[in-house]
């Protein structure tokens, strides 16, 4: 495919409407969509030299699809990466960057406030793989200080992480990390590459689930692996093209179509998520509030020297009424669906949350629910 070398000089609003546009000799309007798993070949020369990858060309689409290459380059001009892999979840995209870099006696590095499967991967895939895994408060860099004292392969962590909001400087894990050797990977889904380009302040590989604000509407599954070319086309492509979590063509091209709204969505309902958190601040029935860009969060100057805007998740704790014989409060709830959506909710932790949901819905809970609605 041929893609507009001049994209990388347009703003982020028109890379994300004309990014990786590549149109037919029918000259349609909106991108295409190849639903065909492979290619036809003049001759059986030619299908050997595709093969042998001696002709650059697509040629079954578990290895590559022009709907998928449109949104690979579409998401790669916003984050600002050289590469882009895209992969069929979320959990793919994070599952496939630790597995390009890891090895039997290789050494990890992770911060301990994870989305729930992110925590299984390091805590029990790895491990039983031969793969040491050591967790670190991701806001102590004195731990990451005392853990990166000796060679490691990889760092991993999420800010703001999943559910809990917090914080890790970038650039100055990313600079211990690489004083160590390690590769630094960072799951930047909750700020998106509009709130927080990860790579400008020193991390390697951004990876992401396309489910949540790139699609942005809850209709499909997809995630996304960006860095170097040589660490995207190495061993990125390879274990792809040989385990099999791809993208597949209507879902690249859904999610092509959610990246032009993207913007629209993420602005405003960040800025609807800072209100509701000031709000609720405010509530006596609510414990405690996390959202990176309230003042009382204990991170808020480091997010808002990293961070565009504070994100459209926020996290917060509900107290029992008073009277009730529980002494512990029996909720933590986030604002967002359980795919994070452009939809403003008010939901108890889902199973793949490493927060326990409480054992049962009582009616003030339910009520509050309403009034956030």
């Amino acid at each position: 495919m041929t893609f507009n070398p001049d994209a990388a000089s347009w703003s982020p609003d028109t890379q994300a409407v004309r990014g990786g546009l590549d149109r037919t000799n029918f000259q349609e309007t909106s991108e295409a969509v190849f639903l065909n798993s492979g290619f036809v070949y003049e001759s059986a020369a030619a299908a050997e030299r595709a093969f042998t990858g001696e002709d650059e060309r697509f040629v079954y689409s578990r290895y590559g699809n022009p709907s998928v290459a449109t949104f690979q380059e579409r998401l790669r001009l916003l984050e600002g990466t050289e590469a882009c892999f895209a992969t069929a979840s979320g959990m793919s995209a994070v599952f496939t960057a630790l597995g390009a870099l890891l090895a039997a006696g290789d050494r990890v590095v992770a911060a301990r406030s994870l989305f729930g499967s992110c925590f299984v991967i390091l805590n029990e895939i790895l491990p039983r793989w031969g793969v040491e895994t050591v967790f670190v408060d991701g806001p102590d860099l004195d731990q990451w200080r005392a853990a990166l004292s000796e060679p490691t392969t990889a760092v991993f962590f999420e800010s703001p992480s999943n559910p809990m909001q917090e914080i890790v400087d970038i650039a100055a894990v990313s600079e211990l990390a690489h004083a160590a050797g390690a590769t630094v990977v960072v799951d930047n889904v909750f700020a998106t590459p509009l709130l927080q380009r990860c790579g400008d302040l020193g991390a390697d590989v951004i990876v992401y689930s396309g489910t949540k604000h790139i699609d942005g509407q809850g209709r499909v599954l997809g995630g996304a692996i960006l860095g170097t070319k040589e660490f995207i086309d190495g061993p990125v492509k390879q274990l792809m093209r040989h385990t099999g979590p791809s993208l597949s063509a209507f879902n690249a091209w859904v999610l092509t179509k959610g990246l032009e709204t993207m913007a629209l969505r993420v602005n405003h309902s960040s800025a609807s998520a800072l209100r509701i958190a000031e709000w609720l601040e405010e509530q006596p029935a609510i414990s405690w509030v996390k959202y990176p860009l309230l003042k009382s969060h204990p991170q808020f100057e480091l997010a808002a020297k990293q961070m565009k805007a504070g994100g459209t998740v926020l996290t917060f704790e509900l107290l029992p009424p008073q009277g009730d014989r529980r002494r512990r409060p029996l909720s933590r709830c986030w604002t967002g669906s359980p795919s994070s959506t452009s939809r403003t909710t008010s939901a108890t932790p889902s199973p793949s949350s490493p927060i326990p949901p409480p054992p049962r819905t009582v009616p003030w809970v339910r009520k509050a629910a309403r009034q956030l609605a």
